[in-house]
């Protein structure tokens, strides 16, 4: 039984329903869906129930005998999530584990505020929606070799999936490829307007974009080079792209984009309640240790 309370739930209920290729109650008669809000439980109902798929407002109904709990509600809801499963006892027999896809939130805050010892944790993106996602997950020591392995069946079900032994990659892959998406559409946007702006219908100029970033993307995927070797064999000696590099590396593209990573990366961090004092130009002292000790003024050790 998987529950998930989420907005968005297409890419792993859509994906399991039609993917089945025998019968319908073998694939998603265990599936449950619970969510606050009426006209999303009503929309899913309407696009999967005739597949078996169930709806319920009640968090009690919808949970009781899983075995998987999927939770992707947001951060700040966490709490009252956490309240509403502890006042169902489970024992370890019977206790579920939990697939978080929960932006910011740490392991061992599902394992305090729930009472359990089974939590996976996940970082999917956007494209998970058309099965071209990438998910990154990593597993608390309660959970054993089976059940990791249908963790990763699941998140395979909607793109790749990547399992990382260390939880603090989770909150590097968030500011990677978990908004990674929205970089590329900024570029995208950009590009399109550019386009425009010289002369090109908007359609034209989305078609230009779309499929040089696709083919692009599938280029270095198919040939496995250095990106730094695939731009340079773009750039002629004083020709059009190197121009364009120029102005680029001018305006400090890269720094933009790394600077950009590194902020999602601490408000990652931020979320979890954890250190955010991270990355190039940030001092992190030894727990325990005054700023002042190690020569910064005494308004910086404040």
């Amino acid at each position: 039984m998987i529950m998930k309370m989420v907005e968005d739930i297409e890419p792993l209920v859509g994906k399991k329903v039609n993917s089945s290729s025998s019968s319908t109650t073998d694939c998603v008669a265990n599936i449950h869906v619970c969510d606050v809000s009426d006209a999303r439980l009503e929309f899913i109902k309407n696009s999967y129930g005739h597949k078996g798929v169930y709806v319920t407002s009640s968090l009690e109904e919808c949970i009781t005998g899983a075995n998987l709990i999927v939770v992707a509600v947001k951060p700040q809801n966490c709490e009252v999530v956490f309240q509403e499963i502890r006042k169902f006892k489970m024992d370890e027999k019977t206790e579920p584990t939990i697939l978080s896809i929960v932006a910011g939130v740490p392991i061992e805050h599902f394992m305090r505020g729930m009472n359990l010892k089974k939590v996976a944790r996940s970082m999917p993106n956007t494209p998970a929606t058309i099965q071209k996602g990438v998910t990154v997950f990593t597993t608390s020591d309660g959970i054993d070799a089976d059940e990791k392995s249908h963790i990763r069946s699941i998140l395979q079900s909607f793109g790749k999936a990547v399992y990382v032994d260390d939880e603090n990659f989770i909150d590097m892959a968030t500011a990677i490829s978990g908004s990674g998406p929205a970089y590329i559409f900024l570029l995208m946007e950009a590009m399109i307007d550019a386009g425009v702006h010289m002369g090109f219908s908007r359609s034209v100029a989305q078609t230009l974009v779309h499929q040089t970033i696709l083919g692009s993307t599938l280029y270095a995927i198919e040939t496995k080079e250095h990106p730094a070797i695939l731009r340079n064999s773009v750039t002629s000696p004083a020709g059009t792209t190197a121009s364009a590099i120029y102005e680029l590396e001018n305006g400090r593209f890269r720094t933009v984009i790394k600077d950009a990573i590194w902020t999602c990366y601490r408000r990652s961090l931020q979320m979890g309640g954890r250190d955010s004092n991270v990355g190039p130009g940030r001092y992190n002292p030894p727990s325990g240790e005054a700023l002042i000790d190690k020569g910064h003024n005494s308004d910086a050790a404040k």
